[in-house]
């Protein structure tokens, strides 16, 4: 039944298969030579199958274990050199008609606040994160096609780009809502979205119809072919994710690397982007009551393991993790973050109380965006809040043919040096100028053309003089 050209859920994401690689993997996790060989054919920077990584993921040999997160460190290094991608997510509303029982929008939570911002709040919501420093966003909604039909989503989209506050605003508007039809994937590439998101939360069919017992979510085919469905629509730069802690973690790992392998068999390009969310307390949301969670080791494996089997795929950690974790994961393959985000509908321009909380879930990393943005100076990480690919067209199989090829540093480095210094001279405290103006002196010299590095050095005077900005290659 397996196929991973078909573009029929069951088969490019077959139960059959999952269970035979994880019975696969555990024949073979103690196989040191398969182990060696697999590891070898991953330091050609090419990629591994679903099958190869999970027996990465398997293994419990310590040397062997300590080789992979190397390789992975290695991998993201030569991918996506040490620029790490800022954004921050905008809840527009959490009116939602689901009844997903991990999630605190379901339609049977009486008590949690339901809210959806107008366009007048919108703005002052985008006006806020502008003077964070914030470039990019990421929209969230519940699915409710009353409250949120695909006309306010629109109206959202040109609302934020619209708004240009002192030297802000918002270049690229991520979606991750709801699976839809062609028609609306059309609508949102025509808005000039950047990435469709959308997780799956679980590839295990039987665990999905029982965490979602009501609601359009429900329908496994229709969610698990909604990226298949935005690609014809004609949005070729896709993010997908599990939500882990919903079923076992080696069953979703297989699964979202079957999901990839799909897109590049069926579309030649696979996801831009794949999250990696844990499963946290919220409003009616007792985590613990889930049985699947993993730990922070078990994390850090699979993080590596996705960067060794897809290494050309960005990857997204949420303020869902610790300062700790991410820390930690940011060397194996990490290169997208949020910062000082909020989870809940509004919050950016006014904070709500907490007796009113439309939170989705709770944060761990509390700290502002500043903080974040030093934090990453300090480990020698350049924040990025470059948006130069989707603007200059480079999507899809444009941006992954130069990413395969090691070419994308040649316009990413330099881009990041340059919104970098935007965000420097606009919001940076004291201390995070200081830290900021170092490095960028710093990686300049690791420009290796030299007209570049000239045009470069060139453009960062401009921003720091006040007379220009939003430069790009």
């Amino acid at each position: 039944m397996y196929n991973a050209a078909s573009k029929k859920a069951e088969e490019f994401i077959c139960h059959e298969e999952i269970l035979g690689t994880l019975a696969y993997a555990d024949e073979n996790k103690h196989n040191l030579e398969l182990i060696d060989s697999i590891i070898e054919k991953a330091k050609r920077r090419k990629g591994l199958t679903h099958r190869e990584a999970s027996v990465l993921l398997a293994c419990e040999d310590e040397q062997k274990n300590e080789e992979i997160y190397r390789l992975a460190e290695q991998i993201k290094k030569d991918f996506y050199g040490n620029r790490i991608v800022m954004f921050a997510p905008l809840y527009l509303s959490n009116y939602c008609i689901n009844g997903c029982t991990y999630c605190p929008y379901h339609l049977k939570n009486k008590h949690i606040p339901r809210k959806k911002l107008t366009q007048e709040e919108i703005k002052r919501e985008v006006i806020a994160l502008q003077d964070m420093g914030h470039k990019r966003l990421a929209l969230e909604t519940g699915e409710d096609p009353v409250n949120n039909p695909i006309e306010y989503v629109l109206e959202s989209i040109r609302t934020i780009y619209s708004i240009k506050h002192k030297n802000g605003a918002i270049r690229r508007v991520n979606v991750n809502i709801a699976a839809t039809t062609v028609e609306n994937y059309r609508k949102l590439k025509e808005a000039g979205i950047g990435t469709y998101i959308l997780f799956q939360e679980t590839y295990h069919k039987d665990s999905y119809l029982t965490l979602h017992p009501t609601g359009p979510k429900h329908d496994y085919a229709y969610h698990t072919e909604a990226m298949d469905r935005a690609m014809e629509g004609g949005i070729d730069d896709v993010g997908i994710g599990v939500l882990f802690g919903l079923d076992k973690y080696r069953y979703e790992f297989a699964g979202l690397l079957m999901h990839a392998e799909h897109l590049e068999a069926v579309y030649g390009v696979g996801p831009h982007t794949i999250s990696v969310p844990r499963l946290r307390d919220a409003d009616d949301i007792d985590a613990s009551s889930f049985t699947n969670g993993i730990d922070d080791d078990t994390f850090a494996k699979i993080v590596a393991c996705i960067r060794i089997a897809v290494p050309y795929t960005g990857m997204i950690v949420s303020t869902r993790e610790s300062q700790k974790c991410r820390e930690r994961v940011l060397h194996l393959g990490i290169s997208q973050i949020s910062g000082g985000s909020r989870t809940s509908v509004g919050g950016y321009a006014e904070k709500e109380p907490d007796e009113e909380s439309s939170a989705q879930f709770e944060v761990s990393d509390t700290r502002t965006l500043d903080e974040v943005v030093k934090w990453l100076m300090d480990m020698e990480y350049i924040p990025s809040f470059c948006t130069a690919c989707y603007r200059e067209g480079r999507t899809g199989d444009r941006f992954m043919s130069l990413c395969k090829s090691g070419q994308i540093q040649n316009c990413c480095h330099p881009n990041a040096l340059m919104t970098l210094k935007e965000y420097l001279v606009d919001y940076a405290s004291p201390d995070t100028r200081a830290v900021g103006e170092a490095l960028l002196l710093k990686e300049l010299e690791h420009i290796p053309n030299e007209q570049v590095r000239a045009k470069v050095a060139e453009h960062l005077e401009v921003i720091e003089n006040g007379t220009g900005n939003d430069f790009r290659f």
